[in-house]
């Protein structure tokens, strides 16, 4: 944990600086009411105090709560929303916590292992959707072209709420199977559990209630810890891929 907490001065007063671009950091403003205009023009006062903070956090495996407090705003999924499900719920957080997950995302990306999953486009260096188009389709047309009669099977699977499946507990052994220090285990798992979470319907809000399951969605490291936590979702089979991009997936099964 050294590594984060000696690039965290330095790293913070550059995501500071960075925040407020195009002015989208103004609409997204979390719980606590801090903007990112705030955090630009205050970056070399603040910078060293989150530092503080930041590395006491992870040395006790604790996220403070008003860190963990979150607003959810349902967003249209599409024009004319008619139905419940036609919302998906968006939580706005803290933005200083936005800059605390960012740097904990990119230690933990740094750190796993260059062979785990190799169907797994996303988070991963020098790969993206492209690529994971690219190798689904060179797949399939490869098992096309072996032989007349193949043909191929494809799933396109789409989960319902998939970042709410996550179970701390779940994830922490994996996370720890995959080798990443116990400190930051704890720490994921702590800030996944006990969120305060209201939700706000223009100038309504609800009661808040406390969450110890899922991930937000709108957090900086949730699709990261989803994919993490289906990393050991793989095929068995020789005729069978299972290519992925966060929560999105793909089964191909070649047949003769």
């Amino acid at each position: 944990m050294d590594m984060i907490a000696t690039k965290f001065d330095v790293s913070i007063r550059q995501s500071f600086r960075c925040r407020n671009k195009d002015g989208q950091n103004e609409r997204a403003v979390g719980p606590d009411g801090i903007c990112g205009r705030v955090l630009k023009a205050c970056a070399d006062q603040l910078a060293p105090v989150i530092t503080d903070i930041f590395n006491l956090s992870l040395t006790l495996g604790i996220v403070p709560s008003s860190f963990k407090r979150s607003t959810i705003v349902p967003v249209p999924k599409k024009p004319r929303p008619s139905d419940l499900n036609d919302y998906r719920p968006v939580a706005l957080t803290s933005v200083v916590m936005k800059c605390f997950e960012k740097l904990v995302r990119d230690f933990i990306t740094s750190s796993l292992p260059a062979s785990m999953d190799p169907l797994q486009f996303a988070y991963r260096h020098n790969r993206s959707t492209d690529e994971a188009i690219a190798h689904l389709l060179h797949t399939t047309l490869t098992h096309l072209d072996e032989g007349r009669g193949n043909y191929v099977k494809m799933l396109f699977v789409d989960y319902s709420s998939a970042f709410n499946t996550i179970i701390p507990s779940l994830l922490t052994t994996k996370l720890e199977d995959l080798g990443l220090h116990t400190s930051l285990c704890d720490w994921i798992s702590n800030f996944l559990t006990d969120r305060p979470q209201s939700v706000r319907v223009g100038n309504c809000a609800s009661s808040t209630l406390t969450l110890s399951t899922g991930a937000p969605q709108g957090c900086v490291l949730s699709p990261l810890l989803y994919s993490l936590y289906t990393y050991d979702c793989t095929a068995t089979s020789s005729f069978t891929i299972i290519v992925k991009f966060a929560d999105d997936t793909v089964v191909d099964l070649g047949q003769r």
